[in-house]
């Protein structure tokens, strides 16, 4: 299983930016996420719990591609327009990890 780090950065004009970095093997990847404002409690998420959303989203999304394959750089909104089932999974995934 590949090893998620999120690192919180600054918020700008209401977004807020993580560093992503995926460790799977000998294959490191980085990415930076922007997390549109509401977009976490949309998703059942609080603010507060920001860092655990990306973390889930990451985990989400290597459930259905290499690291490799993930963008670079992205608004975490995007993933949906991918894989429609991810608002609904991020739900759960909230519930179950509250």
């Amino acid at each position: 299983m590949a090893e998620i780090t999120v690192t919180a950065g600054p918020w700008r004009g209401g977004d807020a930016t993580f560093q992503v970095e995926v460790r799977d093997g000998a294959i490191t990847t980085s990415h930076t996420v922007t997390l549109p404002p509401r977009l976490a409690a949309d998703l059942g998420w609080t603010d507060e719990r920001a860092v655990e959303l990306i973390e889930a989203s990451f985990e989400f999304l290597l459930e259905r591609e290499p690291a490799t394959s993930v963008l670079r750089r992205f608004r975490l909104d995007v993933i949906g327009d991918y894989f429609p089932d991810y608002a609904d999974e991020m739900a759960r995934r909230a519930r179950t990890r509250a």
